[in-house]
């Protein structure tokens, strides 16, 4: 975390954040740093356990967690989670959605069209719904952050099925939202990190492989961490960040290489 513990005094303090996928490693990690630095957090995802977990550790932690069953592809869902939290707070000032794409990844010669083109069809739906719930009432009070995390850039495996097309489409969105909302003072931003080895099951195939490949691609002794995801993006969405948007937030260690 950015501060000593403290949410009083953190940077966040006084805002209210919507975390989609907030009970997975990447969304807990960001929601316990949002809750560090004294945001308000409304955790949304489809397995309740799991939000409740990551609310727990918050909540003992000294910081502030709700949670809400939200299937984050359905628009009356997301557009009433929203709501709801934008008439108890009075306010969104950020908008962070993280939920998986469900992607096949296999060669494009072998992978079904329906594999392909599902993670696409889901990563852009989602994050069309979310930004434009947050958005309609970002723009009452010309102030807010969204989000993404992912990014894009040149670089490619092979085998990924339709999975890095998304991430290319998100970038796409990205811009386009950036845009649109700049002149309402609401910023849109990316983070992207190359691989975090910590939400790799120990269980996963070739594992062992996936990891040496994160940590060969890493121009330093050492690759982004949950920890450096959270930090980030704190950061990221706080006012000390005020002038970047339509951006892409590399802490990938080097391994992606900007362009």
């Amino acid at each position: 975390m950015l501060n000593n513990g403290n949410p009083e005094s953190g940077l966040l303090h006084g805002k209210t954040a919507l975390i989609y996928g907030g009970g997975g490693a990447i969304g807990g990690a960001v929601a316990r740093a949002f809750a560090a630095e004294g945001a308000v957090v409304h955790l949304a995802g489809r397995t309740e356990s799991r939000l409740e977990k990551v609310a727990r550790d918050i909540q003992e932690s000294g910081g502030r967690a709700e949670t809400a069953v939200v299937d984050a592809l359905d628009e009356e869902q997301v557009d009433a989670f929203v709501d709801r939290v934008a008439k108890k707070s009075r306010r969104i000032d950020i908008s962070f959605n993280v939920i998986s794409f469900g992607d096949v990844q296999q060669s494009l010669m072998e992978i079904d069209v329906d594999d392909f083109t599902q993670p696409i069809a889901l990563a852009t739906r989602t994050h069309f719904l979310t930004t434009r719930a947050a958005a309609t009432h970002m723009i009452k009070q010309r102030s807010g952050v969204v989000l993404m995390f992912g990014g894009s850039g040149p670089q490619t495996l092979p085998g990924l099925g339709g999975f890095k097309v998304a991430l290319d489409a998100m970038e796409g969105l990205r811009r386009q939202w950036a845009l649109e909302l700049g002149k309402h003072g609401i910023r849109v931003v990316t983070m992207v990190t190359g691989g975090i080895i910590e939400t790799i099951p120990w269980q996963a195939e070739g594992r062992d492989e996936i990891v040496g490949e994160i940590a060969k691609a890493a121009h330093l002794n050492r690759t982004a961490t949950l920890a450096d995801v959270g930090n980030v993006a704190s950061f990221m969405v706080s006012d000390k960040a005020a002038a970047i948007t339509d951006a892409t937030v590399n802490i990938s260690s080097g391994a992606i290489v900007d362009y």
